[in-house]
């Protein structure tokens, strides 16, 4: 059983407006504190060993200019690279490019800060969805890597057999309400963020989902 409490409420998230190419762009932004040094989790991030062990599998070339490929997810090319406190990179899926930004931070000794930027145009799907289209599978991604760096042992499991249980379809919905609040802090209109944030739920949990019904 993977232990969720508190997790949704240790992410802070914001959707932010920002500017791609001179285009008008959406950014959506996670931030989270993790009890362990900048250096070890510039090395959890950065690391295709570590990186496979709370998200999933990585190829390629981890370095500037070089490209990558997430298992079963996005490929690029790291565009930025300043060890240990942040790096860019693009991300494309099929013939869509989008763009992340992380960012580094020591608090204190014991404790540092991630926050991760998924900057994309606006288009028909974010209009369906709303940030939670991907921010629900960021928030996926920051417990995996909550329980990697708090936990010995921790294996990642497998995402859609996790996302059926009772504590996976929990953490999707209370993902996805946390998205839809945001939304309506980044200036959308509230019905209009809370029906997106409904349809990026139900994408998560039932089976049957019909986007187009």
């Amino acid at each position: 059983m993977i232990r969720t409490e508190g997790q949704v409420e240790a992410v802070a998230r914001a959707v932010e407006d920002r500017e791609v190419e001179g285009e008008p762009a959406r950014a959506v932004v996670l931030s989270q504190t993790y009890a362990t040094s900048i250096e070890d989790l510039w090395e959890a991030v950065t690391t295709a060993e570590r990186i496979a062990r709370w998200f999933t599998g990585v190829s390629g070339d981890l370095r500037l200019g070089g490209r990558y490929q997430l298992e079963g997810n996005a490929g690029g090319t790291v565009t930025a690279c300043d060890r240990p406190t942040a790096f860019d990179a693009t991300w494309e899926m099929g013939d869509a490019m989008s763009w992340i930004e992380v960012r580094l931070t020591p608090v204190d000794g014991d404790h540092s800060r991630l926050q991760l930027t998924h900057i994309a145009r606006p288009d028909d799907h974010w209009g369906l969805f709303g940030p939670g289209a991907v921010g629900v599978g960021w928030d996926l991604g920051l417990l995996g890597l909550a329980l990697h760096l708090t936990s010995n042992g921790f294996e990642r499991p497998e995402g859609e057999e996790w996302l059926a249980t009772p504590e996976g379809r929990q953490f999707a919905i209370d993902s996805g309400k946390a998205w839809g609040e945001a939304h309506i802090a980044g200036g959308e209109d509230a019905d209009t963020a809370r029906a997106a944030a409904d349809r990026t739920i139900a994408a998560y949990t039932d089976p049957d989902f019909d986007p187009g019904a």
